[in-house]
């Protein structure tokens, strides 16, 4: 621990409106309006740093403790998430104040000292709207709520909703896999699922095992990570349309090709879902060019600005801020208090097999209700927050893909958890075209200790890509 001391159609899915062009067209001038001021937001804030005031006054954030964590995955999908990127590790921020106030925040990785000396000695009100750092304005939130005795989202404005949508995550891995994820997710309460597509599997046969075994009304949400593949990417979204399991597309062309956007959103049935945003969400969605946005990992103050563009256009969004409870939770309160935060947002806490907070509810179909306790809403729990940090998982080391074709020939590449962007764009080595819907299948082949391992794992490192013909 380090501490820092006082120092100075298918569209209808989603829960909210979709509105047509020409409403879009006629609500742009408001859209930039409320992107620009999103002044409910500031004026909450505002009155609860008042009645806040008069509850703790002079309100200063004294310390703050970085605790580096590690977090064990739940049994069933640890070893394919192991495979991908190896052990969990997070930060988490508990920041101490001159009143027996506490807050709570955390990150995927600590803050430099440099960041975290912006807060010792400041007040929380201080960073309403903060774009400095998401998980220590989390943990201001926290504070500012639990000294005006409110929950974090009447900081925001009004409440929009009482239960917020939240989805499930897991990667892209054999039939088998994927359709044991939507049944445990379905026993949990989740009714969408999310995943990045792979083209070292074969998306149709994942489509056909899970819609096999898919509740009726369970979506799946596949991420095309801009593409990649040699696939017709209007061909594949049609076939993949064409089981009721798939409920949106995300990322499937290149971030700056809005043209295209605008025209696959005329052309597909299934909603189409833009993230990867160069110029902010705001061009892209002036033009509609998707059905729903995703806001990752922003940070308080641009989320608010975000929210008002978005609330202007009728346009559905969702925040993608992975990690905790305490990630999710803060995430809740957002979504909860944004007029079109509507689309079911991830987190991936789902896949936590432990955390630090007590509270760990499951969605009710697909979602999760509001707080009304001060804060987040989060009790801390000390003796797993010692333990978490004490644990010591073991490394995953690099291994290998090996990929067979229909016709016989095999494929062999290297897998590295450091680098597992590998395993949904291996164009980026720009070693051989690959398509989502190629008829094959992939084992993954660990260190054995095998003569034939070690002389295979050479060779993929000398040539870059081994194949061999049947």
């Amino acid at each position: 621990m380090t501490r820092f001391p006082l120092r100075q159609s298918n569209r209808l899915l989603f829960a909210g409106p979709v509105s047509t062009r020409r409403r879009f067209l006629t609500s742009t001038a408001a859209g930039l309006a409320a992107g620009l001021g999103s002044l409910p937001s500031w004026k909450a804030a505002l009155r609860a740093q008042q009645r806040g005031s008069r509850r703790h006054e002079k309100l200063l954030v004294t310390d703050i403790e970085v605790h580096n964590i590690m977090v064990p995955y739940e049994d069933w999908i640890h070893d394919t998430l192991d495979h991908f990127y190896g052990p969990s590790r997070r930060t988490i921020y508990i920041v101490r104040t001159n009143s027996e106030l506490v807050g709570l925040g955390e990150s995927n990785q600590p803050e430099s000292d440099s960041v975290l000396n912006k807060y010792i000695g400041s007040s929380p009100w201080d960073w309403i709207g903060d774009e400095t750092s998401l998980g220590l304005g989390t943990a201001m939130y926290d504070l500012m709520g639990k000294a005006a005795g409110i929950p974090v989202y009447k900081l925001f404005g009004q409440r929009y909703r009482r239960w917020v949508p939240v989805g499930s995550w897991t990667v892209s891995a054999d039939p088998t896999h994927v359709a044991e994820a939507v049944q445990q997710y379905a026993r949990r309460g989740y009714t969408w699922l999310k995943y990045h597509l792979s083209p070292f599997e074969n998306v149709i046969d994942q489509l056909q095992a899970m819609q096999n075994i898919a509740p009726r009304g369970f979506r799946v949400m596949f991420d095309l990570t801009m593409g990649g593949t040699n696939d017709h990417t209007y061909e594949l979204l049609e076939k993949m349309s064409e089981f009721p399991i798939t409920g949106a597309f995300e990322d499937p062309l290149f971030e700056r090709d809005i043209e295209g956007y605008i025209e696959l959103r005329r052309r597909v049935r299934v909603p189409i879902v833009l993230h990867h945003a160069p110029l902010g969400h705001s061009f892209e969605i002036f033009r509609r060019a998707a059905d729903a946005c995703i806001l990752g990992h922003s940070r308080i103050g641009n989320t608010i600005r975000r929210a008002g563009l978005m609330a202007g256009a009728n346009l559905p969004f969702m925040l993608q801020n992975v990690g905790g409870q305490i990630t999710r939770s803060m995430t809740t309160h957002m979504q909860s208090a944004f007029k079109t935060a509507s689309f079911q947002f991830h987190c991936d806490a789902e896949t936590w097999k432990a955390d630090v907070v007590k509270e760990r509810p499951d969605p009710v179909n697909g979602f999760l209700r509001v707080s009304e306790a001060p804060g987040l809403g989060l009790t801390l729990d000390e003796e797993e927050l010692e333990r978490l940090k004490n644990l010591k998982l073991p490394e995953r080391a690099k291994w290998i893909i090996k990929t067979e074709f229909v016709n016989g020939t095999k494929m062999y590449n290297i897998a590295d958890p450091q680098a597992s962007i590998f395993m949904v764009r291996p164009d980026f080595r720009k070693l051989i075209p690959m398509s989502y819907n190629s008829p094959l299948q992939t084992e993954w082949w660990d260190d054995d200790g095998t003569p034939e391992y070690r002389a295979m794992f050479e060779r993929i490192e000398h040539e870059g890509i081994v194949l061999v013909k049947g």
